[in-house]
């Protein structure tokens, strides 16, 4: 009697395959020191530039009573932290495109088709990975932010709240930003692209009070993603309650774009590239 020996299919085995992929992602990251080191720069670049630049004259505008210079830039620190905190995450985020599109366009993408392994691996690795890089980029920018004297009031919850957002943030942008590189032509592409997600604090409530706008500017303030995301933020720093509405419009909004970024980049990933 002959026995046939039925192999381990990669279906079975999701999480193994995932885990590979990751420490390869984080491989990559150590292997890429000039992509790894803009993932941190460039929130470092932000934070030193506002406070020590514009910080002085914008820091009575978005606390009343302080007087611009020393007094204005401390007060700006506290507001900026937060969104720079963002920044850490989302701009490790947008490496993933550039990673993504190496990926397909070298071939190594199209050889794990035809391995055994997980296809939600092949792309659900490289973001935990790029979670994983936009936390310690966050934990880098906050640390600076605390040498310059900023000085978080948070507790223990706060810091679980504010770890678990800057994560789901993190999950659902690299989700977005693996389809963006995926459907890129070129790496080249595929690293502008993503600019669009490093733009929108800029039009809402990341840098100033959104009630300080125009009408027209500030109705699209309030009401983009970006806004209920960073108003989160600055609540958990803070140590203050966060409303209900501004909580359920951020993990809304979190939800939708890593939602809408899963089922765009399964499709590109199914697709042949031509």
């Amino acid at each position: 009697m002959t026995t046939t020996t039925v192999p381990r299919t990669a279906a079975a085995r999701p999480w193994a395959d995932t885990v590979t992929m990751l420490r390869r992602n984080l491989l990559r990251a150590v292997r890429y020191p000039g992509l790894t080191a803009f993932t941190v720069g460039g929130p470092v670049a932000v934070l030193l530039l506002f406070v020590f630049v514009f910080g002085g004259a914008l820091g009575a505008g978005v606390a009343p009573g302080v007087t611009p210079g020393a007094a204005g830039r401390a007060a700006y620190l506290d507001y900026i932290t937060p969104t720079v905190l963002l920044f850490a995450v989302v701009g490790a985020a947008q490496s993933v495109a550039i990673t993504s599109a190496m990926d397909a366009t070298s071939g190594i993408m199209a050889r794990f088709k035809t391995m055994a392994i997980s296809p939600g691996s092949v792309l659900g690795g490289p973001v935990l990975g790029t979670v994983v890089q936009g936390l310690l980029a966050a934990v880098v920018v906050l640390g600076l932010a605390m040498a310059l004297g900023h000085r978080p009031a948070v507790g223990p919850l706060d810091v679980l709240g504010l770890v678990g957002l800057l994560a789901v943030v993190g999950f659902a942008t690299s989700w977005l930003c693996v389809a963006l590189g995926l459907s890129a032509r070129s790496v080249e592409t595929a690293s502008n692209v993503p600019l669009l997600l490093t733009a929108l604090p800029f039009l809402g409530s990341g840098f100033v009070p959104v009630e300080t706008m125009p009408s027209g500017v500030r109705w699209f303030a309030e009401y983009q993603p970006f806004t209920p995301i960073i108003e989160t933020t600055r609540a958990l720093l803070d140590g203050t309650a966060v409303p209900a509405t501004t909580l359920a419009l951020a993990l809304g909004w979190c939800a939708l774009i890593g939602g809408a970024g899963w089922a765009w980049a399964r499709v590109l990933y199914r697709r042949e590239r031509r």
